[in-house]
């Protein structure tokens, strides 16, 4: 099957790219939602070169929609007819269990003609979170909501030992409810690593965020 994926450059994300690869599918675009203003991904704040640089180095194109976040719903569905043009049959998602966003991203896809397949969807949070780290995927910690996780996490490589401390913090350790958000930048799927450097910390209230760029070679 050909399909593209709803990319947020996060860590459910890839292992949802991961599992359809496993499963002998062909991804055909990572698509990426772009808030229109600020010239980033949606969520994770990834910038333009640094979203060129994880295509490249997945050697997946990227289909980015921009968007105001009033029509957030309508740039998908014009990014997901685009995806269907290119061949594909569905998109992926990252969601976990949490039901609005299933049912929005069916609604999406319904209108686009495709299927919608959520690889990820009701396993344990916790036994994604290992998983990811245990196939030795590089997650570089990019936001955190500042109430449960301080910012000396940003820009830092999710392990194991920050697992734990997070586990004694009492939050999520998968992040689904927006704790904390990775980006991506290395491991099995990815032909090489994507070399980048961590900049200026943000702090914005509520979140907090690093900017992570593509290292100058």
């Amino acid at each position: 099957m050909k399909f593209i994926v709803s990319y947020s450059c996060g860590k459910d994300s890839a292992l949802s790219l991961h599992k359809m690869l496993e499963a002998g599918h062909t991804p055909v675009g990572l698509l990426v939602m772009v808030n229109r203003d600020m010239q980033r991904s949606w969520f994770h704040g990834v910038d333009p070169e640094l979203l060129q640089c994880i295509s490249d180095a997945l050697h997946i194109p990227l289909i980015l929609c921009e968007s105001d976040g009033n029509d957030y719903h309508t740039r998908m569905e014009i990014g997901l007819k685009k995806g269907k043009e290119m061949g594909a049959d569905a998109c992926v998602f990252g969601d976990i269990d949490i039901e609005e966003h299933l049912t929005w991203c069916r609604e999406r896809c319904e209108a686009a003609g495709l299927k919608c397949i959520h690889p990820l969807w009701h396993r344990d949070r916790e036994e994604n979170t290992n998983e990811i780290l245990s196939l030795g995927y590089r997650c570089v910690i990019k936001c955190v909501r500042n109430q449960m996780l301080p910012q000396e996490y940003l820009g830092r490589v999710l392990d194991f030992d920050l697992i734990e401390d997070m586990k004694k913090r009492g939050i999520d350790i998968c992040g689904e409810n927006g704790e904390y958000h990775t980006v991506v930048l290395g491991g099995p799927i990815f032909r090489y690593p994507v070399l980048y450097e961590c900049r200026k910390v943000y702090d914005f209230g509520t979140i907090s965020a690093i900017d992570i760029g593509a290292a100058v070679v």
